[in-house]
């Protein structure tokens, strides 16, 4: 079976070109796209960096620190180039319980730590292990996080503040619903509809807006929508506070700080928040990969430059960050070539907080939570489980399951767990043969691989840079006669890798008995 295809030079290309030796950094010949791009990655990350932050149960201008330091840090170390940081959705609920359970002190000695932990990981080169988690797990997590955020930010609609947990969240919901009086206009009516007419105009405008603006995010037409409505009718709401100057928010270590690590429930803290982040960013950085044919990941880079921006944040008293999907896919579909995008977004973040503080302050809370509402609903991916189904069978879609009640009803962690718990049963039919050998060489004309044994996750990282090694455009062959499984989380790299090969012009011969590698060679 042979896979070709050809594409025209994409954004991803262009990064290649410009991150390849000799090229400078940002290139002046890039420059227009990347200054473009970086506006509206702006624009994307502005609401989400406030919503995120109050998702948190912090002051908003905390999540805009981050965004700052994830575009002027992060972007220039970063291991994905066209990859952009900052707060996530993600990692909202557990910084939620840990101000609620541990005080906001704690949160910048357990960032701290959990920096560095991502440091030591990408010096140790742990990158690629990240990889092998089960995309059951990391889908069914991000799928507990949406429902979370959903049912805290729904009270944030009324003018009203979350409940201590999920459930408690969840139960109170019909009683927010049922308590409106629309014979009786006051400020929880006011705001719940300045909530729904910014979700309406969210979603409204994505559908509808003509393809000369589809670079606009929807998530600022809708911030704006409803602010704009507050103030044109007088609305007497809630509204977001943020101080004059952004130095003001900055919160620096306070004598005692390092004392923090001696607590055993601090250092689970900043371990989790490590795992979960790093998890989350090379899942963020795998799917960036997928949009385009240029430079891949250097996922052990990538660990430690994430590593140093938690790090900075934490001594700056901001929220954890991540690579994000949401501003990073922004970023390529508008054609950012470089790495100068990422860290443009960053300098527009921070000039607009340090110019235009009083726009931020008429931003009504409401509208805010009716962004993480819908960023929160999209999160719960349904069609990722019928994929599940589809193609790998009942056991990924019940790892997915379970991930995602778990983290509802117990917490972030312990679910994380029991999905890697039972991950682990996918290795049982292949204990007997669970080691996967690989062999490569090249020659003129094309590179050969042969695979024998069984591919699963706990190979995932051998066999993912055996692939990533191929050069661009070098015709492959694939032998897999010798290949008895195929779990689903080897399944998806390879699906992945695949495309990419379609995608860059090059072809891939496959030989051998498996059907599986076949179905997925076919598929692109």
């Amino acid at each position: 079976m042979s896979l070709t295809g050809a594409a025209a030079p994409t954004a991803g290309d262009l990064a290649a070109e410009a991150t390849r030796p000799g090229v400078s950094v940002p290139s002046l010949k890039f420059l227009s796209r990347d200054l473009t791009a970086s506006i509206v990655v702006f624009l994307v990350a502005m609401p989400l960096c406030m919503g995120i932050a109050v998702a948190s149960g912090v002051a908003p201008e905390k999540g805009l620190i981050t965004g700052i330091i994830g575009g002027l840090v992060v972007g220039m170390l970063a291991g994905s180039p066209l990859q952009v940081s900052g707060p996530a959705a993600g990692l909202a609920v557990i910084v939620f319980e840990l101000i609620r359970d541990k005080g906001l002190s704690a949160l910048g000695p357990i960032l701290v730590l959990a920096g560095l932990i991502q440091v030591i990981a990408g010096v140790a080169k742990l990158g690629g292990w990240f990889r092998a988690i089960s995309p059951a797990v990391v889908h069914g997590m991000l799928a507990g996080i949406g429902c979370l955020i959903v049912a805290g930010q729904f009270h944030v609609l009324f003018d009203a503040k979350p409940l201590p947990s999920g459930l408690q969240n969840l139960a109170a919901m019909p009683e927010r619903v049922l308590g409106l009086t629309p014979g009786n206009i006051s400020a929880t009516e006011l705001a719940f509809g300045i909530g729904i007419l910014t979700i309406v105009a969210m979603i409204g405008w994505e559908k509808l807006r003509p393809a000369s603006l589809r670079l606009v995010p929807g998530a600022l037409i809708g911030v704006a929508t409803g602010t704009l409505f507050a103030l044109v009718f007088g609305l007497e709401v809630a509204r977001v506070q943020v101080p004059a100057s952004i130095t003001a928010a900055v919160t620096l270590p306070e004598s005692g700080f390092l004392s923090y690590w001696t607590d055993p429930s601090i250092l689970a803290a900043a371990l989790a928040i490590a795992f979960i982040a790093s998890a989350e960013t090379l899942l963020s950085a795998a799917a960036v990969d997928k949009m385009h044919a240029g430079v891949r990941t250097d996922y052990n880079k990538e660990l430690r430059a994430q590593g140093i921006g938690n790090l900075l944040c934490g001594m700056a008293g901001a929220l954890p960050m991540t690579g994000v999907i949401v501003r990073s896919s922004a970023n390529v579909q508008a054609n950012a070539a470089t790495r100068a995008s990422a860290i443009l977004h960053g300098v527009w973040i921070l000039g607009f907080v340090v110019a235009l503080p009083f726009v931020l302050r008429a931003i009504p809370m409401a509208a805010l939570g009716a962004i993480l509402v819908v960023t929160g609903w999209r999160l719960v991916n349904i069609v990722h489980v019928r994929h599940l189904l589809r193609d790998y069978g009942v056991l990924p879609a019940v790892i997915w399951a379970a991930t995602l009640l778990t983290v509802v009803v117990e917490d972030l962690l312990t679910g994380v767990l029991v999905g890697i718990g039972l991950s682990l049963l996918e290795l049982v039919p292949h204990l007997r043969r669970l080691r996967l050998k690989v062999h490569e060489s090249a020659a003129d004309t094309h590179h050969a691989i042969r695979l024998d044994g069984a591919a699963t996750f706990v190979s995932l990282p051998k066999l993912s840079d055996t692939l990533d090694r191929v050069p661009a455009g070098m015709p492959v062959r694939l032998d897999v006669t010798g290949l008895s499984a195929v779990d689903h989380t080897s399944a998806e790299m390879l699906r992945d890798w695949f495309q990419r090969r379609k995608a860059g012009g090059s072809s891939v011969e496959v030989t051998g008995e498996s059907p599986r590698i076949a179905a997925l060679a076919a598929a692109h």
